[in-house]
């Protein structure tokens, strides 16, 4: 199994930069890396660097960018307007994809809806959309990885209703990010996963979390831990023995750990600690 660090773990770290994040992966062993839209549009705007230079990073390591992370809020638009925006932010994220040899781009659900739309109308219209975007992504071979996220306020924030979604779009090209704090902060159903089809899972998040109630307005993802951490109540062996009895064959798992206190850590110690994490639970979990 391979690894992966997604900058979530250390986007507010001082003076934090993707560049850095590149070198520190590559640095403490990780394989991939997703890389963050606000860490990448904040640093792009800052002139640090431009998007062929990062193209040219990648062309010239090891290290290779699993995803681009994210395209949020992209479903339950109500005018041509957003619709359209939506695209056209689409048609960007693929221009720099193919700048950085990405092939998986993450797209996030809408939140605090003003329409009280039903579990089905949100279903029919997230189907509707991902098939207009496979249009633009399968001539460059990117596929599409719907991130369900475990909070009331979010339009699809359980496992159950993503899976049926990525079912009825019925694409090679869409699948699921399954982040394991999500799945379990809005208590999405275990036998539905072991239901699943392995092969609809594209990237698997790494995290563990405190006991916090399911749906609570305070259980955020700064409730996060490291995987392992004093307080985590994560089922990690469920997750990777369900994993491997449904086929999953994304073969990388990626931490993701949002954290204040851990963002009071340099850059560096942040990428190294949570490569010391992400490794020893694939040895104790997945090996």
């Amino acid at each position: 199994m391979k690894i992966g660090f997604n900058e979530g773990c250390n986007r507010f770290c001082a003076d934090h930069s993707v560049l850095k994040d590149l070198e520190y992966c590559e640095k403490y062993g990780f394989d991939y890396i997703d890389v963050q839209s606000e860490c990448l549009n904040r640093d792009l705007e800052a002139g640090k660097y431009t998007i062929e230079e990062l193209g040219e990073w990648f062309k010239n390591h090891n290290l290779k960018m699993l995803s681009y992370n994210a395209l949020i809020f992209f479903n339950m638009k109500q005018t041509q307007e957003e619709k359209d925006a939506v695209m056209e932010e689409l048609d960007e994220i693929i221009r720099r994809c193919n700048i950085l040899g990405c092939k998986m781009i993450v797209v996030v659900p809408s939140m605090d809806l003003d329409v009280h739309a039903t579990v089905a109308e949100i279903r029919e219209d997230a189907v509707a959309v991902l098939k207009e975007m496979v249009k633009k992504v399968e001539p460059h071979g990117i596929k599409l990885s719907l991130e369900f996220c475990g909070a009331p306020s979010m339009s699809i924030n359980r496992f159950d209703y993503a899976y049926d979604i990525v079912k009825e779009v019925d694409s090679p090209l869409v699948g699921i990010t399954l982040d394991q704090y999500h799945f379990h902060a809005m208590a999405s159903t275990w036998e539905k996963l072991e239901q699943a089809d392995g092969d609809k899972i594209f990237v698997w998040h790494l995290n563990g979390m405190e006991d916090m109630p399911c749906g609570a307005p305070y259980n955020t993802d700064e409730k996060r831990l490291w995987p392992g951490a004093e307080g985590d109540i994560l089922d990690h062996q469920r997750f990777a023995d369900t994993l491997k009895k449904i086929g999953f064959k994304g073969d990388v798992i990626t931490i993701e750990v949002f954290r204040p206190e851990y963002y009071e850590m340099t850059q560096e110690d942040n990428v190294k600690k949570a490569a010391e994490v992400t490794k020893a639970h694939v040895e104790k979990y997945i090996s």
